[in-house]
């Protein structure tokens, strides 16, 4: 059996984090494959792996690495399909691996998760695959609600179980309590193109800038986009419908300057695949580190701060697993063959 995916750590010292990917990929029943390779220690072995890979028909990589991390990008250089990055704390508390991989030049973008966050990159590489596959999606859906039940379980567990002498324990008790559907009004955001494959959020006017350069690789790529100025915060309900209403999507990009809330609503309301586009806002500050850093079973696939260009050419490689006509667009503007 071929592998879907292929597991490369830059050091057996890696191995802690491989396994939370490779617990994930169980549960999900994908087949995979994991090898110990280093991009300065043994460039020709990364570059052999990856390409053989490549042509035997491996539709994802996921690169663990800490310290300077150039795995993931090492591997990037050898593929057209998507690169998932997890970096490790092993020094800096990993800061230093999460930003040598997140911050990739374009169009060579690094769909980065969480410091040590194997399972997310596992989680991710399942999402991108199940675009293609049912099934797979339902697994996907059926981890999400096991994730959403141990958060609720944990109000059994460990809020009901203080003795406190205030403490109103039964007070709306989460395992009694009734928690309602969001009722979705479709026709009350409006979009400009309803049948979308690629769904573009962005948080505040100012970032529209960052919106721009994902739509502009997105046409050069050929794949249909709509694109919507809301916030979760302050149109939580417009916010909720428009994501509801594009029955279509295949990713949604979430553009935010302020706060990571743009990603984060949407992870909450899709099973599809979420990039993240951390902005630099008017005080020169970005939320890059809560875009990325997100909890277990709701990966954000993070590309660099303002890098809208990086974005649109992840989404492209996502879609181009099942669609060989994007493989052959993204080597063109790859290799700037494309006047962008």
């Amino acid at each position: 059996m071929i592998p879907k995916i292929m597991i490369i750590l830059g050091s057996g010292s890696d191995i802690a984090i491989a396994e939370k990917s490779m617990d994930i990929l169980e549960k999900l029943e994908i087949p995979y494959s994991i090898k110990i390779a280093s991009a300065h220690r043994t460039p020709n072995l990364i570059r052999e792996i990856v390409k053989q890979g490549t042509d035997a028909g491996i539709e994802v990589f996921i690169g663990i690495a800490g310290l300077a991390a150039h795995l993931p990008g090492t591997i990037a250089a050898y593929t057209p399909r998507p690169v998932i990055g997890v970096p490790v704390d092993v020094k800096t508390g990993g800061i230093d691996a999460l930003q040598s991989i997140v911050q990739m030049p374009y169009p060579s973008p690094i769909a980065t998760v969480g410091i040590d966050r194997g399972d997310n990159a596992a989680i991710l590489a399942a999402q991108f695959i199940a675009l293609h596959d049912d099934e797979l999606r339902q697994r996907i859906i059926n981890l999400r609600k096991e994730y959403a039940e141990k958060v609720k379980q944990s109000n059994e567990d460990i809020i009901q179980k203080i003795d406190k002498k205030f403490i109103q324990n039964d007070f709306l008790r989460i395992k009694d309590l009734e928690i309602k559907k969001p009722i979705v009004v479709e026709n009350e955001v409006s979009s400009k193109n309803g049948d979308a494959e690629v769904v573009i959020i962005v948080g505040r006017q100012t970032d529209m800038a960052t919106a721009k350069k994902v739509t502009v690789i997105l046409d050069r790529l050929k794949i249909s986009h709509d694109t919507k100025v809301v916030c979760p915060i302050r149109s939580n309900r417009k916010f909720t419908n428009y994501v509801k209403s594009m029955k279509n999507a295949k990713i949604f990009i979430g553009i935010s300057s302020n706060s990571s809330q743009v990603t984060g609503g949407i992870v909450g309301l899709t099973d599809r695949p979420i990039i993240g586009v951390p902005c630099t806002n008017e005080n020169g500050d970005d939320y890059m580190l809560t875009t990325v850093s997100m909890p277990p079973g709701v990966p954000v696939a993070t590309v660099g701060i303002n890098n809208g260009k990086n974005a649109a050419v992840l989404a492209g490689e996502i879609l181009s697993i099942s669609n060989p006509e994007i493989v052959g667009l993204l080597d063109k503007l790859k290799d700037k063959k494309i006047n962008l």
